[in-house]
């Protein structure tokens, strides 16, 4: 069997909580978010390349509205590497037509990986070594193996893994059987989860055989695998848009999880900015030119080094700046930009800001 991994980096998604900052034809994965000069996307893709042993083997699946700056983010990506979806029907479709693909170039038994574009990772060598792990135990089971993350706080944001039976250990990393999925829990049910320390978070990062998923797929996801299979990427606008996790992750008794610490954000939203970069002798994090007078607990951002943010007597509120449009929203609350955006799309006065 071949050991090497086949990196697919997930880069389709929007990012609408990142607004105004993420906007259509700059979602989130384009921007840079933790004060590095490198975008979401290219850091997944350096994190990876020496994963898949350079370019000729990385790979990337992104909408045709963004297409053209995933060209211009990674210059040396190979064109056939690149797989142009003809509208987004979420990530079951986008891992079956990649796992075809690859599948074709490199053989069934091809160990591949799939990684969200929009990821921040602390720790670069021990990601490297739990990739290692995963990539064992895909190649030695049957397995479709998930990266679960030891939650460090009761997420209401995160899926959660219950893992069930230990099945052994790769590169040092103890392996189990996946008992449930769980989607976002209430604060209640996170706390319980926390506790019972047999919960991890659901990375979205996932790695196995491209043999093992196709014939998951054909048992639980025939309406997207077989259409694929039969007529290629022209019946992409037909398909059912489903999560992996819905069409295949929840279903499949092939499930396995490694839980892993190596520092670990999906940058959801602005309050991911102070999760990375909140210092505890500073009270706000500030990404702009800001003069705050009692404010604390801000989150402050600007896209024009000239802007000049004045605050007063604030406290625990995300202000973002960019170019023609402004957001002033409490961090609780940043959930609900996506509601503002659907107001904002059905009234023709505010297009410019999509």
């Amino acid at each position: 069997m071949n050991n090497q991994l086949i990196p697919v980096i997930l880069a389709g998604g929007k990012g609408e909580r990142f607004w105004p900052l993420s906007r259509q034809k700059r979602p989130k994965q384009f921007l840079s978010l933790d004060g590095s000069s490198q975008s979401l996307l290219q850091g997944t893709a350096h994190r990876l390349l020496t994963l898949a042993g350079g370019w000729d083997h990385l790979w990337v699946i992104t909408s045709s509205q963004v297409a053209q700056g995933v060209r211009e983010q990674l210059p040396n990506l190979p064109s056939e590497n690149l797989l142009v979806e003809l509208q987004g029907r979420d990530t079951a479709a986008a891992v079956a037509w990649a796992s075809l693909e690859i599948c074709k170039r490199y053989g069934e038994e091809t160990v591949i990986g799939f990684f969200p574009a929009d990821h921040w990772i602390a720790n670069q060598e021990v990601f490297k070594d739990t990739l290692s792990a995963a990539t064992q135990l895909a190649t030695s089971e049957a397995a479709i193996v998930t990266l679960g993350i030891k939650p460090t706080f009761p997420s209401t944001g995160y899926g959660y893994i219950e893992q069930g039976e230990k099945t052994g250990s790769f590169n040092n990393l103890p392996a189990y059987h996946v008992n449930r999925f769980t989607e976002k829990p209430d604060l209640e049910t996170a706390e319980k989860f926390l506790s019972a320390g047999s919960f991890s978070w659901n990375s979205g990062m996932f790695v196995f055989r491209a043999s093992v998923v196709l014939e998951e797929l054909h048992t639980h996801a025939p309406e997207i695998i077989t259409p694929l299979k039969q007529s290629g990427p022209d019946i992409y606008p037909q398909l059912p848009k489903k999560s992996i996790d819905y069409a295949l992750m929840e279903k499949t008794s092939l499930a396995y999880v490694l839980p892993v610490e190596f520092g670990w954000d999906d940058l959801g939203d602005w309050n991911a900015i102070e999760r990375l970069l909140k210092k505890d002798d500073v009270p706000n994090v500030e990404l702009a030119t800001h003069v705050g007078l009692d404010t604390q607990g801000a989150i402050v951002y600007s896209s024009n080094p000239d802007d000049v943010i004045v605050t007063i007597g604030l406290e625990d509120i995300v202000i973002v700046r960019d170019r023609n449009a402004t957001l002033i929203v409490k961090k609780e609350r940043t959930q609900e930009i996506k509601q503002v955006l659907k107001t904002l799309q059905s009234d023709p006065r505010f297009q410019d800001l999509l």
